[in-house]
C-alpha cells in the first residue's frame, strides 16, 4: 500500500473507531429504529451522488465539444466508480442507482421519504442547494451535514474531494449492524429485504472493489505533494466528524 495512504489511514482512525463505535448502532433493535435511522441516513446516501458527480466533473470531460482531459488512469477510476453507483442492478437484475435502491428499501419497510422528496422537488423547482437545505424540516446536524458536503463539492479542489469522498464516506458499516439486519429480516422479511439487499452490495461494491479504486485515485491526485496529502488528512477527519453528528441526530 501505498506509504501516503498508510500515514493517512493512521491520523484518520480515531476519527474513524469513534463513528464506527457510535451508539446508533446499538439502538436499532427493531423496524421502527430502523425507520428512523433510514429518514436520516437517506440524505448521505443521496449527497454521496452529488459528491461522486462532481469528481467526474473535475477529472473528465464532460462538455461538447469533447477534448481529452486530465489523465487516462484516474477517468477510468471515476468513471468506473460512477458507473456502479449510478446504474448498479436491484435484487432482480433491474438498473437502478443506489439511492433509488434506498429510496425503495425505506417505502418497503414503511420510513417517512417526505424529507428526502421535499429536497428533490425544491432542488427541480430551481431552488439553490443552499437555500433547498435551509427549508428542510429536520434535525440542524442533518443540515451541517448536507453542507459541508456542498462546501465540499463548490470549493474543494480534486483531491480533498477524493479523499473525503474515500475516507469519509466508504466503509462505515460495522459488522454489527449487519448482524443486526440479520435478526430484522428473521422477524420481518417483507418489510427489509431490500435494505438488507442494499447494504450487502453497499459491502460488496462500494467497501471492496470501489474502495480500491478510490484509494487509487486518491493517490494519483495526491502524488508526492505533502501539502495535499495533509489537506486530503484534515478534509478527512473532519468528514468523519460530521458524520458522526448525524448519527447524533439519529439517536436523539
Amino acid at each position: 500500500m501505498n506509504q501516503h495512504i498508510q500515514q493517512l489511514k493512521i491520523a484518520i482512525e480515531p476519527s474513524r473507531a469513534k463513528l464506527l463505535q457510535h451508539p446508533v448502532y446499538h439502538q436499532i433493535q427493531t423496524l421502527a429504529q430502523l425507520q428512523k435511522f433510514a429518514e436520516v441516513h437517506v440524505f448521505a446516501v443521496w449527497d454521496f451522488m452529488s459528491l461522486l458527480k462532481s469528481l467526474q466533473q473535475k477529472l473528465t470531460c464532460v462538455q461538447t465539444p469533447w477534448v481529452p482531459f486530465g489523465s487516462a488512469n484516474t477517468r477510468y477510476l471515476i468513471n468506473e466508480i460512477v458507473l456502479g453507483e449510478e446504474s448498479d442492478v436491484d435484487a432482480f437484475d433491474n438498473r437502478i442507482s443506489h439511492f433509488e435502491l434506498y429510496q425503495q428499501a425505506m417505502r418497503q419497510m414503511g420510513a417517512s421519504t417526505s424529507g428526502i422528496e421535499s429536497l428533490m422537488l425544491a432542488l427541480q423547482s430551481g431552488k439553490t442547494i443552499e437555500a433547498a437545505i435551509q427549508q428542510l424540516n429536520c434535525a440542524d446536524s442533518v443540515k451541517e451535514f448536507l453542507n459541508f458536503t456542498f462546501k465540499i463539492v463548490n470549493h474543494a479542489p480534486a483531491h480533498v474531494q477524493a479523499a473525503v469522498f474515500t475516507f469519509g464516506r466508504e466503509d462505515l458499516i460495522p459488522d454489527m449492524f449487519t448482524r443486526l439486519l440479520e435478526k430484522l429480516v428473521a422477524e420481518a422479511p417483507d418489510k427489509v429485504s431490500i435494505f438488507k439487499y442494499y447494504i450487502e452490495r453497499h459491502i460488496e461494491v462500494d467497501g471492496g472493489h470501489h474502495s480500491h479504486l478510490a484509494l487509487e485515485m486518491v493517490s494519483e491526485l495526491c502524488g508526492d505533494d505533502a501539502v495535499k496529502w495533509k489537506e486530503a488528512e484534515l478534509a478527512s477527519i473532519e468528514a468523519l466528524q460530521i458524520r458522526a453528528k448525524l448519527w447524533d441526530a439519529v439517536t436523539a
